[in-house]
Formats: structure tokens, sequence, C-alpha cells
């Protein structure tokens, strides 16, 4: 196997230093959803927790290491969710954090990320303008800067995941939404490690293909806009060593519609009775795009976050409407 920046010594220890309440969730056999989907499918619950999603895995590691260091403020860009973490894992050690975001973030994360006691600037433009908005404020104010795929923490934090799947009964493929890369990565590497049989599978919006093209051509490939429902993978940018990880832990990446992001979503409403947030559907959906290569067999899709406008997720599901890839 390919090295990778992560390290399983270090992700199991990791578990000692992430609040238990973001730890062991759910995972479960959905025989509803399998039945739609013509195959066995589980499910990983990653949005049963105080943030509704995957990300306190890895800024409980970046907010106890700082906390230790003596350190008292911290900044982060986010396209929602890892904002409203890095919010609640430092308020509970003492740290100021400031999260910049896109004004066009759903209005739901935007008020969460205020609610948790963070300091919110809205950059005008996507989440790329607002990475660099928070490299600004970390330089001028001589604060740390968590980056999100690239800070290692993030990574083996969301890794952790992967230990609670290893651990669990046997499956052949794991579906993971792909943005920047930090839970595919960090999953990836454990499973690749502990149980090799294991198919790992990235999902990404065709309007946000980026690392998935990245992926394919094993370079790092950019692109102009990213427009999908889906905001938490919604990247134009990958990061270079991010990609290597992923090269060295990922089976393929595959890119899936709009259409079948909400049609996804609706089914894990209306047969596993789960809100979730578009990301948290993109596994969903690439089973539905190719029903024939998961047939027979036994896959866990990761619902990785359930923080969603409630005006926009009735639109989509009761109406399926959604912009088109561009």
């Amino acid at each position: 196997m390919l090295e990778t920046r992560l390290d399983l010594g270090r992700i199991h220890a990791a578990r000692d230093m992430i609040d238990p309440v973001f730890l062991g969730t759910p995972l479960y056999q959905c025989d509803a959803l399998g039945r739609v989907l013509g195959c066995t499918v589980s499910v990983k619950l990653e949005t049963a927790n105080p943030v509704r999603s995957f990300k306190a895995r890895g800024t409980e590691l970046v907010a106890s290491l700082l906390a230790e260091r003596g350190e008292n403020a911290v900044v982060c860009a986010s396209a929602g969710n890892l904002g409203q973490a890095l919010g609640w894992s430092g308020r509970r050690r003492g740290l100021d954090v400031t999260v910049v975001a896109s004004r066009r973030a759903p209005a739901a994360k935007l008020d969460r990320i205020r609610a948790l006691g963070a300091e919110l600037e809205l950059a005008d433009g996507d989440f790329e303008l607002a990475r660099a908005r928070a490299a600004d404020i970390a330089g001028q104010r001589g604060i740390r800067l968590v980056e999100d795929s690239l800070d290692i923490e993030t990574c083996e934090g969301a890794a952790t995941i992967g230990l609670e799947l290893a651990e669990a009964s046997t499956f052949d493929s794991v579906l993971i939404a792909l943005g920047g890369g930090a839970m595919a990565t960090g999953v990836g590497h454990v499973l690749r490690t502990l149980a090799p049989g294991v198919e790992v599978i990235c999902v990404q919006p065709l309007g946000a293909p980026a690392m998935t093209r990245s992926w394919h051509a094993r370079h790092v490939v950019t692109t102009e806009s990213a427009d999908t429902i889906a905001d938490g993978v919604a990247g134009r940018y990958p990061i270079p060593e991010v990609l290597d990880d992923l090269l060295a832990v990922a089976d393929d990446a595959v890119l899936v519609r709009e259409s079948s992001i909400i049609a996804g979503m609706r089914m894990l409403l209306e047969h596993a009775g789960l809100v979730v947030e578009p990301s948290a559907a993109l596994g969903v959906a690439a089973v539905l795009e190719d029903p024939d290569r998961f047939a027979g067999r036994h896959v866990v899709t990761v619902i990785c976050g359930g923080n969603v406008d409630l005006d926009a997720y009735q639109r989509w599901v009761h109406s399926g409407e959604g912009p088109s890839p561009g």
C-alpha cells in the first residue's frame, strides 16, 4: 500500500481525545432501503450528535491540542458544518472561534454557527474565497488556521469512523461523500489497513467534480465553478497532499447527477426516516445510478450531515427542484 500522511496509532489515540458523544454513532442495516435499491444497505449515522455531522470528530482533536498548548483563538473557513463543529469544540475549551463562510451558505448552518458562540464573517463569493479570507485573518491576528482536510487532525478524527466500521460486521463496499477529502482519506486509510477487502468508493456531484477528476487524472484538476445543491462538498481547488492520500486509499471515485442526489434524499426520508443534507445522499445516489454494480452486495453509506435548510429541503424532496450542473 502507498504511504499516506495518516497514522493508525494516532487514529486509535484520537478516540481518547474526542468527546464520546461523537463516537459510536449508529450503524445498522436498513432493509427497507435495501429492497428499493436492490442490495443490502447499512447506514452509518453521523448525524446523531449535537452538531449533526461527522466534522466534530476532527475539531475535537484540533481544539484539544490547541488548549493543551495554551492557545486561545482559532479561525476556519467553512461551508457550514466545520464551523459548527469548531464552534462546539472550541467553546467547551475556552477558545475564541472565528468562522468565515460564504453568504451563499444555507441560512440554517449560519444561524447554528452563531448560536454556538463563534464569530461569523461572511464572504462575497464561494467557499474558496472564504478559505482565502480565513487565511488572511489567521495571518493578521497570529492565530491558528484550521484547514479542513489539509490539517491531519481533521482526517484522523474522521478516520475514527473507519475504526468503528472495521470492528462491525463484514460488508463489501463503503460509499463516502467526497469534498475536501478528510472523511474519504481517513476512513479509506483505516479500511485499507484493517479491512483491505472492503471497496472504498468516493462519491461527488457532477456539478462539483474537482477532486474526482483529480483522482482519475492522478494530479490536481481545478474547476472554474461549482454548481450543486450539495454545498458541503462544493470545492474547486483540491489540496495536493490530500489528493496523494486519496490516491493511496480509494478504489474508485464517481460522479452523480443532481436528480439522483434529490432522489437519494427522498429515499432516505421515505425508507429510513432520515432528513439529510444533500451531501449525505451521495452514496444512495451512486447506487441509483449504477444498480448493477451493487446488486447482491452489502454496501455501507455514511450519512455525513443533516444540517439542511428546511424550505429548500421541502422543495427538493417534494418537487424535485434543483439546479442543473454547469
